[in-house]
């Protein structure tokens, strides 16, 4: 049996445990330390590692919210993101409803942070936003504006309508909606809705915004409001361009590129450009299925923070690992 191994005689675990109560909770260097008990400041090293090892030992969190601190930290270095927000690994049997419960929340206390009186933010469509906003309970006076349009179908309490407006109450500031559909029939119909007073309006907006909140969507059934809103065959020209990744209506390629389809001939939504200089762009992307999406938005470099999940973020980990980030 190793030294590391063997068992703690009480001697031996009060002295650890000593060093580790003056080096954990008072702050006392290993210099400090060794020079107050006599011995080498290798030897503390040893003894911090062997009390962590076997247990005597314990370090824990308390985050005021349950987040991977370790996760969080490892998809930030590989995407080279400001901050990664990864939720703790959920309990057996979780539904999507309920992680996307934990996500909003998550979110709702990130925005809460950062908002300043001087913002101007964008709110795309998605579950997630809008669960997002019913968490947010004070924001500082700034305008909300809507990045695009609804999604045909949705229940109203789903409408980015009514989200936005709901965030600028509690902001109790400007709302910026756009009472149309995201995806229109054709690109006349989205030049007169373009047209519009309050279209044109909320479109100014975007050359002023400062922080947006957006969701990461997979190009393919039921992960994404545009492919779910196209026929088959426009679905299947756009996979044939090499579309994985949807933002706010825009388009991206496996490695980050955007793609100009013709979808952005009749969709009422941010451009790519107009997302790209936003300052702070703050991600919801969660789920498995959407991992090579995520990945290839963050390659983009659109994406400024990430919220998702344990089980994605490994995932998104090992794509990373495999080819790594353009710099």
């Amino acid at each position: 049996m190793s030294g590391r191994n063997r068992p703690w005689n009480l001697l031996d675990a009060v002295e650890a445990a000593t060093i580790a109560h003056r080096f954990y909770v008072q702050g006392d260097s290993k210099v400090e330390i060794a020079q107050d008990l006599g011995i080498s400041r290798f030897r503390i090293a040893r003894i911090l590692d062997r009390a962590r090892e076997t247990g005597l030992v314990r370090i824990e969190f308390s985050l005021p919210e349950p987040v991977e601190p370790g996760l969080s930290g490892e998809l930030r270095a590989a995407y080279g993101l400001r901050r990664a927000l990864v939720l703790e690994r959920a309990q057996e049997g979780e539904t999507r409803p309920q992680l996307r419960q934990r996500v909003g929340i998550v979110a709702a206390r990130l925005l809460t942070e950062l908002a300043t009186k001087d913002d101007v933010i964008g709110l795309s469509w998605a579950r997630s936003v809008n669960v997002m906003t019913e968490h947010i309970r004070a924001l500082p006076r700034c305008p909300i504006v809507q990045l695009c349009g609804v999604q045909a179908g949705m229940d109203m309490r789903d409408r980015t309508v009514e989200t936005v407006s709901r965030l600028a109450t509690v902001a109790g500031g400007e709302s910026y909606p756009i009472y149309a559909p995201l995806v229109l029939p054709d690109r006349r119909t989205t030049d007169i809705l373009r047209r519009q007073p309050g279209i044109v309006e909320t479109f100014r907006r975007y050359r002023n915004l400062t922080k947006a909140v957006v969701s990461i969507g997979a190009w393919r059934e039921g992960e994404s409001t545009v492919y779910d809103a196209l026929s088959a065959a426009e679905r299947d020209a756009i996979s044939a361009r090499g579309a994985k990744a949807e933002v706010a209506a825009r388009l991206f390629d496996a490695d980050g590129n955007a793609l100009d389809t013709g979808l952005s001939h009749h969709v009422l939504a941010v451009s790519h450009d107009e997302l790209r200089r936003v300052p702070e762009v703050i991600a919801l992307g969660y789920t498995t299925p959407k991992a090579e999406a995520i990945d290839a938005v963050l390659r983009s470099k659109t994406v400024t923070t990430l919220i998702t999940d344990a089980e994605t973020a490994r995932e998104v980990l090992d794509l990373a690992a495999r080819r790594p980030p353009a710099p």
